[in-house]
């Protein structure tokens, strides 16, 4: 697959602009289809189907990815499957609102940013360490905001969210790994990775819930819990990241990047219409501290450059 150049690509067509919608919208009602999911089954169990059914439908028809090792696809695999997912649906389950989830996730900009420095030795700009200043503020109030009732948000949840954010970020670091190795096609990535998660998920799954749980929770499964898992394996999964992959491949990081800061609005706002989720004054004040910060994080570049 060829791939235009950032420098050949002054702006984003049409139908690419259509892509990003779609991949905005998606993943950001995606947290209240996380929430409708985790009523009826266990966080381990439906983050393994979610995998199941984005993978093994598909082994026969999509081929392996070229120029990629099966080492990195493993281990991509297994950071996002069973770290970011896994992480992710149990503090959903714990008591994490899927709105804050949606915010809280996004500081896996920051965490990138940090362990790349680390590891990478890419020295961060200064108005990045201004944002990441902001966006922990922001994160520091929305976690003092956990309370204990059935509508709040609870500490755990909301640390279980964090260290989500924190595989998110590890598994920024193998995409970057995986795109020196060679171009390889998107969808094929998603593919192959997603078969690396399914058998640890499901083992926990049987150690935590135990296997007569998990048997009447797979005989129970309805049309809802169907949808649930389509959603998130074809549409968040399949579609949401091949078509954010296909951006990233045709157009500077920059220019897609920022597109990402919609995707929390998006999360809020159906979290509060459909789930009745709704964030206390310090919540909120937390929001617009971690969004504030990653504004400054994309942006301050071109802000000091005027």
């Amino acid at each position: 697959m060829t791939s235009a150049s950032p420098s050949a690509t002054a702006g984003m067509s049409r139908a690419d602009w259509l892509s990003a919608l779609i991949v905005i919208v998606v993943w950001g009602l995606n947290f209240v289809v996380m929430k409708w999911g985790l009523a009826t089954l266990s966080p381990l169990l439906l983050c393994a189907l979610r995998f199941v059914a984005a993978s093994l439908p598909f082994l026969l028809f999509v081929r392996p990815p070229r120029n990629l090792s099966w080492g990195l696809l493993a281990a991509y695999g297994l950071v996002q499957g069973v770290g970011q997912f896994g992480l992710l649906f149990t503090g959903m389950k714990l008591g994490m609102p899927a709105g804050m989830a949606s915010v809280v996730l996004q500081t896996q900009a920051f965490i990138t940013m940090l362990m790349a420095a680390a590891l990478l030795g890419e020295k961060p700009q200064r108005w990045q360490w201004i944002g990441l200043t902001v966006a922990i503020a922001g994160l520091v109030l929305i976690g003092a905001a956990h309370g204990d009732g059935a509508s709040q948000m609870t500490l755990l949840g909301f640390l279980f969210t964090v260290g989500a954010a924190a595989m998110w970020a590890s598994s920024n670091l193998l995409t970057r790994m995986a795109a020196k190795q060679g171009p390889y096609e998107p969808v094929s990535f998603i593919v192959w990775t997603s078969l690396f998660p399914i058998v640890p998920l499901l083992l926990l799954s049987l150690w935590l819930d135990g296997a007569d749980q998990v048997a009447q929770q797979l005989q129970a499964i309805g049309l809802r819990e169907l949808g649930v898992i389509a959603y998130l394996a074809f549409l968040s999964t399949l579609l949401g990241y091949g078509l954010w992959t296909r951006l990233l491949q045709r157009y500077a990081a920059s220019t897609v990047a920022p597109l990402s800061l919609l995707v929390p609005v998006i999360g809020l706002l159906s979290a509060m219409l459909l789930l009745g989720e709704f964030p206390t004054a310090l919540q909120w004040l937390g929001t617009a501290g971690v969004l504030l910060g990653m504004v400054v994080n994309q942006f301050g570049g071109k802000w000091l450059r005027r």
